[in-house]
This record gives structure tokens, C-alpha cells and sequence, in this order.
């Protein structure tokens, strides 16, 4: 029997709060549950209260030596810190001049999750989604002060002389494989494409499931289709589109899919890597939104879910607004959302007021119909 020893990764979270419409605390929060779902272990946060990040550090000089000072203190008394996660994106002069100080790992919000998104993918989609996605975050890194090794000239035989750069190799080779994955997801669109045009041709109505990730998306899948989608507790349990068949109560055969969920500054790379992906909400006839009603930062969630929705251009779609995990309340919920047609309060674990849900689905799907009033002369009956 092969025993795995692997130790946990421990991180110091860190960010910088301008005072600005943001919240460290909370942000840096979620970033510690990105940081379990990832597999690694939150030792420490740190904010640091400017008027904007440093442009060379980050945190500003002083900061940047106590912390220096603090993972160093913990090394010596036994308690190995493995690096440091920014809770935003760092530029490549930042990442680089933070390592060299501090001696250790350092990471920012997007790698963090780009790293998610590749534990989490399954499908051959979302794995080659996720590879796009990285690659355009390395090569943006890719500016020759990421280290030595990027600069430096390869050795050995064959390598002397003025040859290609270290720097200028990465790049061709990431250049070239952005350019085979541009192929296969374009391949990989039009089979989506295909799918879509089908469902249209069908005339079965679609209901796209959207929300803020960990919301229970997979969770009201699994209830309304009697499916066995994964349900787990974490940020980005599920990446892939999941699309089920599903029946309302008056008789009528729907599809509802659900697409991977959004989150506080979701990284633009995967915005254009998972569009293709996340547009599916454009070609459904509704918007089904769902909002976790036990978390205090569901209003900070819903706006991030439009935010993210206008980004992909997706308008005019009727919307219904399901708070899920009412279930969790102890007081009777009262939400709003000024661009739902309805909301209601649900849970998906309990299968509470899914019977509602299911007749609003109705409703709108019964306003959208075109109704046509023609009068038929005998003559035609039997055509």
C-alpha cells in the first residue's frame, strides 16, 4: 500500500482595500474558500489600507517587510509557509519583485482559480477551455522579468550563438498551441451550434440556470430533473454545461441547463475561454437566477451575476429570481431584484415551493407564446 505524504500548502492572503465600493475582509474570505476548494490551507490575512496598490509591490515597502519578517519568524519555529495569494491580479513586475523579497510562492486571485478551474474540468470542453484560459494568463506574464530564465539564452550544444531566446521560445510555443486550441474549440462551437439549432428545430423550450457560484444551481438541476448532477459544497464544483430534460406541472417538456457559476472579479481570461460555454443563456427562452439567500453578500452576488451577464451581452431575456437555502433562515426571507419578472423563495435541498417555481416557469413561457387568430374558409379545411 502506497501512502501519499503530501503535505497541504499554506498560505498568507493578502490584499489592499482603497476604500473604494470594496471590501477586503470579505473578499479575502472568499479568496480562503477558493483557497480550501483548491486544496491549500489559509494561515494568516493581511489588508493593508491605501489609496491604490503599489505599483512595484503591491503592498507598500513597510508591509511588504513585516510580512517578509512574519513568514520568516513562522519558518523558524517549524511552521512552513508556502507563499503569499494577492487578492487581485498581479502585474508581472509585482509577482516577481514580491518573490525576490520574500523568498517564497507567490500567486494572485486569478491563478488561484485558473488552478480550480484545471482540478475541476472533465469534459474535453472544459479541459480545453481551461488551457486556453491559462495560456492567455502566461502569455500576458511572459515580459522577461519573471526570472532569469526567461531571459537567458538556452546552453548546450547546438544552442550557441544568437539563436532564439529563452523568452522568445515560451512564446512561440504558447502562441502555437493558443493557435491549435483556437481550432479545436471553433470545432468544438460548432457542434455546440449544432446542438442549439436542433433544440430550436425541436420547439422544446430552454431555461438557463445562472448564478453566483456555490449558489445550488446543481442542486435545483438535480430536483427539477430527478438527475444526479455532482452536488458539493465548494466554490466551482462543476465547470461544465449540464443540460437535462425536465416537466412542468401543466404537462409540457422544458430543458433546463446550467452553466458554470460567476464570482467576484472572474478572470477575463475565462470570460472569453468559457464564452462559447457561458452564451448558452442567450439562446434560452428564460433565465432561471438563483441566489443563496443564507449569504450575507447576496445583494454583492446578484450584481455580480448582471455585471457578468451584460458583459456577454445577454439582454431582453425574461428572468426569474430564485432565492435557494431558505431553508437555512431562521426568519422569513425578503429579497428583491429589480430585473426578475418574479421571485420567489426556494430550496433545492428540500424541494421547497418547487411547485411554484415550476408554475412560474409556466407563466412566462405561456406570455411568450404568439397566439394567431385566422379565420379557415371550407374550402381550405382540407388543406
Amino acid at each position: 500500500m502506497i501512502t501519499n505524504n503530501t503535505k497541504q500548502e499554506r498560505y498568507v492572503l493578502i490584499a489592499v482595500d482603497t476604500g473604494r465600493g470594496y471590501d477586503a475582509e470579505k473578499s479575502l474570505q472568499e479568496l480562503s474558500e477558493l483557497l480550501d476548494t483548491a486544496g491549500g490551507e489559509t494561515v494568516d490575512m493581511i489588508i493593508q489600507n491605501m489609496e491604490s496598490p503599489s505599483g512595484a509591490t503591491y503592498l507598500g515597502s513597510g508591509k511588504v517587510e513585516e510580512l517578509r519578517q512574519y513568514i520568516q519568524g513562522e519558518e523558524e519555529v517549524g511552521n512552513s509557509i508556502t507563499g503569499i495569494i494577492c487578492d487581485d491580479e498581479l502585474s508581472p513586475a509585482q509577482m516577481n519583485n514580491l518573490e525576490q523579497i520574500l523568498g517564497c510562492k507567490v500567486l494572485d486571485r486569478t491563478t488561484l482559480i485558473l488552478d480550480i478551474f484545471a482540478q475541476h474540468a472533465t469534459s474535453r470542453e472544459g479541459k480545453v477551455q481551461v488551457e486556453m484560459a491559462q495560456l492567455k494568463y502566461r502569455s500576458s506574464r511572459l515580459a522577461g522579468s519573471l526570472g532569469g530564465s526567461l531571459s537567458r539564452q538556452g546552453g548546450g550544444i547546438g544552442t550557441r550563438g544568437p539563436g532564439e531566446t529563452q523568452l522568445e521560445t515560451d512564446r512561440r510555443l504558447i502562441r502555437s498551441r493558443m493557435a491549435s486550441l483556437r481550432k479545436t474549440i471553433q470545432e468544438m462551437e460548432r457542434s455546440r451550434d449544432t446542438g442549439r439549432k436542433m433544440r430550436l428545430n425541436n420547439g422544446v423550450p430552454v431555461i438557463a440556470i445562472v448564478g453566483y457560484t456555490n449558489a445550488g444551481k446543481s442542486t435545483l438541476l438535480n430536483r427539477l430533473t430527478q438527475s444526479s448532477v455532482l452536488e458539493e459544497d465548494q466554490l466551482f464544483a462543476t465547470l461544465d454545461p449540464t443540460t437535462r430534460s425536465g416537466q412542468l406541472n401543466d404537462g409540457q417538456k422544458v430543458l433546463f441547463t446550467d452553466t458554470v457559476g460567476f464570482i467576484h472579479k472572474l478572470p477575463h481570461q475565462l470570460v472569453d475561454a468559457f464564452h462559447s460555454t457561458l452564451e448558452e443563456a442567450s439562446y434560452a427562452d428564460i433565465i432561471l437566477h438563483v441566489i443563496d439567500a443564507s449569504d450575507p453578500e447576496w445583494e454583492m452576488h446578484e450584481k455580480v451575476v448582471y455585471d457578468t451577464l451584460d458583459e456577454l451581452e445577454i439582454h431582453g431575456k425574461p428572468i426569474l429570481t430564485a432565492f435557494n437555502k431558505v431553508d437555512l433562515l431562521a426568519d422569513t426571507f425578503h429579497g428583491k431584484d429589480d430585473r426578475a419578472e418574479k421571485i420567489l423563495t426556494i430550496s433545492a435541498a428540500t424541494g421547497f415551493n418547487m411547485d411554484e417555481l415550476l408554475d412560474s416557469i409556466s407563466n412566462v413561457l405561456r406570455e411568450l407564446r404568439v397566439y394567431i387568430d385566422r379565420t379557415f374558409s371550407y374550402a381550405e379545411g382540407n388543406k
